[in-house]
């Protein structure tokens, strides 16, 4: 085995198992946060609300910098970038299919509905 792979190994797991202390520190984060909610119920919720903000970002930042976060922010950006490629539809557009969807689910409602009426007088004969 060469050094330059045993020294790639030592660093993949030094880097796991620092993700790991992120992460608990990130449940404990949150554990905390949670806890500090619900022992103060004689403040407000609005203010125990705002409390937990910088709380989640403190969280939030941590979890980011591990190397499952930093994966999940790298594909959030990419995805950015591929909603701005959408052409979105125009109000127009979006109207007229959307009447077309209800004409559709009213349509097919009634075909149901007399189906149902149908079978039901049909059974009715059948069975007296």
């Amino acid at each position: 085995m060469s050094s330059k792979t045993e020294v790639q190994g030592a660093a993949v797991t030094q880097s796991a198992n620092l993700d790991a202390i992120k992460w608990v520190v990130v449940i404990a984060l949150v554990l905390a946060g949670l806890w500090g909610y619900h022992d103060y119920e004689q403040i407000a919720a609005a203010y125990r609300a705002l409390a937990l903000v910088p709380v989640a970002l403190i969280a939030g930042f941590v979890a980011i910098t591990t190397t499952q976060g930093a994966a999940f922010w790298s594909l959030m950006r990419e995805a950015l970038v591929e909603v701005r490629r959408v052409v979105w539809p125009t109000r127009q557009e979006t109207t007229q299919t959307t009447l077309v969807v209800m004409a559709v689910v009213v349509v097919m409602a009634l075909v149901l509905w007399g189906l149902d009426a149908g079978f039901g007088k049909l059974l009715s004969l059948v069975i007296g």
